[in-house]
């Protein structure tokens, strides 16, 4: 697989430092409202890795944290008059309650929170002072960009023009306007934890440091998250990182394109700014997931509600061919038949596109392009009369490239006895040419969600 290393700016082919095992971390969200849109693409491109890496037989430890100790949260709990943890709770909740409709929840992805790893920081910043590295100024400490090497190498900023800037606002508390801070003095009012340097709490930077060195090593294999965090964020981490150990920090650094709603950045001022359970007010949240799928990672991506309709429609037709494959793979014939040579084929040249598409640096646009194909090859191939083998495995193949995808695990509730009933007499009284109570049948269950579909294979139903 090639994946394009930030690093480096080229695809590169995947070696992990481990045969047949995959470190990631992703940047998580920091804890203090819900989130938004914007959020949503790098957690969901970077489960969709995830998902393909396990796809390929790999073991996958993947790490998304939560920032729960922090100013916005500081402030929001200042706000409501609240505990900076029951602001975070409120929002972890909320957060899985988000992932879990956008189908990134899975019980094998690790959430570890900033505040359960506050010792392990101190000893990370102690281990740096000691080397020179970092800095104490009246209970603040600061690390010192001049010991680390290459700094810049990740964002390609140049340090000459970086200082300069940086001087506009000067700290006088710093040796160089670059430094930045790894520990925080106690405020009043503020969380704080021991520490030798006295009260206080971490700075942002240093968590993600030290929750990946704790859960994944000193050398992982992919750090992930959105283009905005190259620089100071992740040029920050990697500065730490490798002056504490001596080691790449990351071998593989990936990061998804920027969202833009309605072709404008995402702002409050300008009204376009939506959280994901203002979304879900108006759609399936599968269908977000679609969408953010539905271009090349690295690309600028554009949400607008004619977009969404466009992936909610794609989607569905998706959940049809899946529903024609468990209607026909019910009245298909002998199970004991061999399965077609020549058909088995055709549906492999479309999991081949797929997996060749993933391998092209997690190429997931092209990659739906071949699930349609295969629907497409299906739709026009497969009937209540194919073979029990072959339906079985276009059915089977389409549900496996699916799940790579995170996409049609959704199941429809089984209609009521009533509904059964009625579908039952409609079809009597078509039989009958009753079209009157037909049509009666067809609007009551219409009225109760249900959709009909009359085809030459018999009635098909689905919710609305």
């Amino acid at each position: 697989m090639k994946l394009y290393n930030s690093l480096t700016r080229r695809k590169e082919e995947f070696v992990p430092v481990v045969e047949g095992q995959v470190s990631m971390y992703n940047c998580g969200p920091t804890v203090y409202n819900f989130i938004h849109v914007g959020n949503a693409r790098p957690l969901v491109v970077f489960d969709t890795l995830r998902r393909f890496f396990i796809y390929r037989g790999y073991d996958v430890k993947f790490v998304v944290n939560f920032t729960d100790i922090d100013d916005k949260l500081i402030n929001k709990a200042n706000e409501e008059n609240i505990t900076v943890k029951e602001v975070a709770d409120r929002y972890i909740a909320a957060f899985k309650e988000d992932a879990q409709g956008l189908n990134i929840y899975d019980y094998n992805t690790v959430h570890p929170k900033a505040t359960d790893y506050i010792s392990q920081m101190v000893q990370f910043i102690a281990e740096l002072e000691k080397k020179g590295a970092a800095y104490a100024v009246d209970g603040n400490v600061y690390f010192s960009i001049e010991s680390a090497k290459d700094y810049g190498k990740l964002s390609k900023k140049n340090i000459d023009e970086l200082q300069s800037g940086a001087r506009i606002e000067v700290n006088e508390d710093k040796r160089n306007p670059l430094d930045f801070v790894l520990w925080k003095k106690e405020k009043p009012g503020e969380p704080s934890w021991d520490s030798p340097w006295g009260k206080g709490r971490p700075g942002w930077h240093i968590e993600c440091s030290v929750m990946a060195k704790v859960l994944l090593g000193e050398t992982i294999d992919i750090h992930s998250g959105g283009e905005d965090l190259q620089f100071p964020h992740h040029e920050n981490e990697i500065a730490q990182s490798e002056t504490l150990s001596g080691k790449p920090f990351a071998n593989y650094w990936l990061h998804n394109g920027m969202l833009f709603v309605d072709n404008q950045k995402m702002s409050k001022s300008l009204g376009n700014f939506f959280t994901i359970k203002e979304i879900h007010q108006e759609y399936d949240l599968e269908v977000l997931r679609f969408f953010l799928l539905s271009a090349h990672y690295r690309s600028p991506i554009n949400f607008s509600r004619e977009v969404m309709d466009q992936n909610k429609n794609g989607l569905e037709r998706l959940y049809n061919a899946k529903k024609h494959l468990e209607y026909c793979l019910e009245r298909a014939g002998k199970k004991d038949s061999e399965l077609d040579k020549e058909f088995a084929l055709k549906v492999d040249s479309f999991r081949d596109s797929f997996i060749a598409s993933m391998e092209d640096d997690l190429n997931t646009a092209d990659a739906v392009a071949s699930v349609f194909d295969l629907v497409k090859f299906t739709n026009s191939e497969v009937d209540e009369t194919t073979g029990y083998k072959e339906t079985e495995y276009a059915l089977n193949t389409l549900m496996e490239l699916a799940k790579v995808l995170g996409i049609l695990s959704k199941q429809d509730e089984l209609p009521d006895d009533e509904i059964i009933k009625l579908i039952e007499e409609r079809t009597a009284a078509r039989a009958n040419k009753d079209f009157k109570r037909s049509d009666e049948i067809r609007d009551i269950l219409k009225e109760r969600g249900i959709i009909l579909e009359d085809t030459k294979d018999g009635v098909k139903w689905k919710r609305a």
